[in-house]
């Protein structure tokens, strides 16, 4: 009996191990495949038409900023905009205006490859 519970007590432990490591994999492709459809596929075109018309429209916002996961320079473009635009009569936010198109000319004349690569992965937060 005792020699029966120890073939009983192997067969599941392998089980266990190779139901284990099945769960890994499962896991780990799920993880990729969600990170892929989540940032915009590899090319990262959702978010460079976006990033590029939100720059284009309200760019002096810095809102494609936060699109592309710059916090600190959209609130920097925030900031300016709101609080020393009213400080200077708009020369600030006409000059967060002039960034903005700039930056959102720069996102929709390069090709998605090479902007995938330069703003979410290589993360220049400037032009």
């Amino acid at each position: 009996m005792s020699e029966e519970n120890k073939d009983f007590g192997d067969k599941a432990e392998e089980s266990a191990r190779e139901f284990s490591e099945g769960a890994k994999k499962t896991a780990n492709d799920f993880t990729a495949g969600a990170k892929e459809a989540f940032s915009g596929g590899p090319g990262g075109e959702n978010k460079k038409m976006l990033a590029g018309i939100l720059a284009i429209v309200i760019g002096s916002l810095g809102i494609h900023k936060f699109i592309l996961g710059y916090q600190k320079e959209g609130i920097i473009m925030l900031v300016i905009t709101l609080v020393l635009g009213a400080v200077t009569c708009g020369i600030g936010a006409s000059a967060m205006w002039v960034v903005g198109i700039i930056e959102g000319i720069i996102y929709l004349t390069k090709s998605d490859e090479e902007f995938y690569n330069t703003y979410q992965v290589g993360r220049k937060p400037w032009f």
